[in-house]
């Protein structure tokens, strides 16, 4: 039932189809996106937060580049980003794509990659233990049938976890190993 505003409960206000500016929704699209993009990858390779990186752009459409302009203090402000240049992607750094554009973050003087690696690599290692040890006891047929359901569920809610995880950090050291 719709309130004398418009409102749906629980959804907020509704706005008449005069008032959307589909333009300027694709931009901020764009522009959270490419944040929320950079900050991934900086975290992927553990970046530190406080670090300020550069940011290369390597590809930019007319509209891509017109977007980043008008929203560049708030891209390098949110996504921690010092300088911005245009060019080829310098060896040792990460590669982050956006609608319209592909950016690059060199990484020289913010991180020791070999150490990054082999951080990332015990992480995973670890993980892998944990992804075997839950396969193993979901794939008992003892434990599927003994056990509550609530624990049951949750070993394999536990291993799905462990699994997404253990993904981002493949992809984090595909793209260590990436860099030279």
């Amino acid at each position: 039932m719709s309130q004398p505003d418009g409102s749906v409960p629980g959804q907020g206000p509704t706005l008449p189809a005069s008032l959307i500016d589909r333009d300027a929704e694709r931009e901020m699209t764009f522009v959270t996106t490419l944040i929320d993009d950079i900050r991934s990858a900086r975290a992927q390779v553990h970046v530190p937060v406080g670090l300020k990186a550069d940011l290369v752009a390597t590809s930019l459409t007319d509209d891509a580049r017109a977007a980043f302009q008008r929203n560049e203090v708030l891209i390098k402000r949110l996504a921690r980003v010092d300088n911005v240049t245009e060019g080829a992607a310098p060896k040792g750094s990460i590669a982050v794509a956006a609608e319209g554009a592909a950016f690059a973050i060199p990484l020289q003087g913010l991180i020791d990659i070999a150490e990054e690696k082999s951080r990332l690599q015990k992480a995973l290692d670890k993980l892998m233990k944990e992804i075997g040890g839950l396969k193993g006891r979901l794939d008992n047929p003892n434990f599927a049938k003994s056990a509550p359901e609530d624990v049951v569920m949750e070993a394999q809610s536990n291993l799905e976890a462990r699994q997404e995880e253990a993904a981002k950090i493949r992809e984090a050291l595909k793209r260590l190993s990436d860099l030279g």
